[in-house]
């Protein structure tokens, strides 16, 4: 006889502390897969941290395959599920179509940047609910600082030296701080640099920093930004996003390079796709974590709509502290609905918040008791470092290094602008050229259960325009051709020096400096110039499709424009 399976589609917080707690309980007598674009768990909280230098990506990711040796790890994202036939349709990282059949299913599918109908900030704002989008700002702030130092025009420099961040809650109030400290320190100590103010900026439209928690904690965040420097502005937002900067709400207009979208979150789109009751953009489910009138789904997390037992009438914020619990709630449910152990209601009282402020200051309340300075940022770490499933010796070694060594502010270049478009049901991944991403689909386009895909990048397709620092997209299919052309003239680099390896399969560009050619140009034998110069040999030029435009200069893949605009009252 087989064994039972359970499909878990994500594994954020509550996808993975559920495949871990269920792995235990199943104890090998049932199957679990886990289907997600990334082979590893992300913790969200200490992002900021990676964006200002002071921990390493790899610090906050926690490999799932090795910390769940007895789940099967799928890669690929959900497309679409059949309720009916019981069955979820992913696409793997090279493209290729698969399905999972299961007995039961867990969505834990997460949540995506939230946009609002402002002009202008689909394309110049950048969102922060990934390792990319954290990894690209950090090299963006970094270019910024470096460009302004080296000109000499004083407008240019403020403009460059300007970071907006709109949205005062968790992540923005924890991006502005440790962002005004990680851009002072590389100006502090420069003598070329003299003189250089960065200016961060935290706009919201609420009436003060964190309004989702305590004013005591409120007060202490906005004391210590404004302490630092940071322009914090409540009541204010985003009118328009240009190339040159934001207008404000207040009819100010803000010349600025850096857009960072800290607004909030909402549902991942494949929640919706499933036709059944929503709220909010979330699905609905009973206290026990179940879909009604759907016994062998459950959903957990940002996804779900959870009833909260200790408000009733209310559900459940997306938070990871809830998420976290749900995960570990469902496990134990998805057992008992297979006769193990008797099922949970879900019910949790907050224990209290922590906010870190970047250096050795935070806000926290553990257990209600108000905390600022030294105190609450010892209590915070303690709290990521009890909290992360993995990584806690490195995390805490990096944390030891930041406070006695300088940062190491330079700029890697390994992910461009345009691979991280704020409009993307993928912000765990970076966007890579004749790659498919999935995005929301346009309701009322899409069959019953499921949500379409981006298509393959063409040339002659949109142009990336105006990205924040004036980036042009690079080594895109129908940008400059490679000149690999037969007669064996060598291969020159696209704009910027920098080689197209957009392997077919979706294989991030790699972007190597060095001017290192452009090798696999579509047509025919790979190209072999290596450093030292030998030419491309017998490489036919290739002709595109009569339906097809000609080739543009700069193209590279837009950003994925959603319809599904955001819900009142998403968070």
């Amino acid at each position: 006889m087989s064994r039972p399976r359970t499909v878990i589609v994500g594994a954020g917080f509550a996808g993975y502390r559920t495949a871990r707690t269920l792995s235990r309980l199943a104890k090998g007598r049932a199957e679990i897969v886990l289907l997600n674009p990334t082979d590893y768990f992300l913790y969200l909280p200490l992002l900021p941290q990676v964006a200002a230098g002071i921990l390493e990506p790899r610090r906050v990711t926690v490999s799932l395959s090795g910390t769940l040796p007895q789940v099967r790890l799928v890669l690929g994202e959900a497309d679409r599920i059949d309720l009916d036939a019981r069955q979820v349709h992913y696409t793997g990282p090279e493209d290729e179509g698969g399905t999972l059949s299961y007995d039961r299913l867990v969505l834990a599918a997460g949540s995506v940047n939230k946009l609002l109908p402002i002009p202008g900030v689909a394309e110049h704002a950048h969102g922060f609910r990934g390792l990319p989008e954290a990894l690209y700002l950090r090299d963006h702030v970094t270019r910024q600082v470096e460009l302004a130092a080296a000109t000499d025009d004083p407008a240019a420099c403020a403009s460059r030296c300007t970071f907006v961040v709109v949205g005062a809650g968790y992540t923005g109030t924890e991006v502005a701080a440790h962002g005004q400290l990680f851009t002072d320190a590389q100006v502090a100590k420069h003598p070329m640099r003299t003189g250089m103010r960065p200016r961060w900026m935290l706009l919201d439209i609420a009436d003060r920093v964190l309004p989702e928690l305590d004013e005591r904690l409120s007060r202490t965040a906005d004391g210590v930004l404004r302490e630092r420097g940071v322009d914090v502005r409540m009541g204010t937002s985003v009118k328009e996003a240009t190339p040159d900067g934001v207008l404000l709400t207040d009819g100010e207009f803000v010349d600025t390079k850096t857009l960072v979208w800290c607004v909030g979150v909402r549902p991942d789109p494949l929640a919706e796709s499933l036709g059944l009751p929503m709220e909010r953009g979330r699905l609905l489910v009973d206290p026990h974590l179940r879909v009604p009138g759907r016994p062998e789904v459950f959903a957990c997390g940002d996804a779900a709509a959870v009833p909260d037992l200790e408000k009733p009438g209310s559900f459940t914020p997306m938070t990871a502290q809830h998420a976290w619990r749900q995960g570990k709630v469902c496990a134990h449910n998805v057992a008992a609905s297979f006769g193990d152990g008797e099922r949970r209601a879900y019910r949790h009282k907050d224990l209290g918040f922590v906010v870190d402020l970047g250096g050795v200051k935070a806000a926290a309340n553990p257990l209600g008791v108000n905390l600022s300075g030294v105190a609450a940022g010892a209590v915070t770490r303690g709290y990521h470092l009890a909290a992360m499933p993995g990584n806690r010796v490195r995390v805490a070694a990096d944390w030891l290094l930041d406070a006695v060594l300088p940062r190491q502010a330079v700029q890697l270049g390994l992910v461009r602008s345009w691979s991280v478009p704020l409009d993307t049901a993928s912000p765990e991944l970076a966007r890579v050229g004749g790659s498919q991403r999935r995005q929301a689909s346009p309701e009322g386009q899409r069959a019953p259960g499921e949500r379409t895909r981006q298509e393959p990048s063409r040339p002659g397709g949109e142009p990336a325009k105006n990205r924040p620092g004036g980036e042009p997209a690079k080594n895109q299919p129908g940008g400059e051709p490679a000149r690999n052309r037969q007669g064996g003239e060598p291969a020159r680099n696209r704009p910027g020096g920098e080689p197209a390896r957009n392997r077919p399969g979706g294989e991030p560009a790699r972007n190597q400096p060095g001017g290192e050619p452009a090798r696999n140009q579509p047509g025919g034998e790979p190209a072999r110039n290596q450093p030292g110069g030998e030419p491309a040999r017998d490489q036919p030029a290739v002709t595109p499709p009569p339906d097809q435009p000609p080739p543009g200069p700069d193209v590279s893949p837009g950003p994925v424009r959603r319809t599904d605009r955001f819900t009142e009252g998403d968070s």
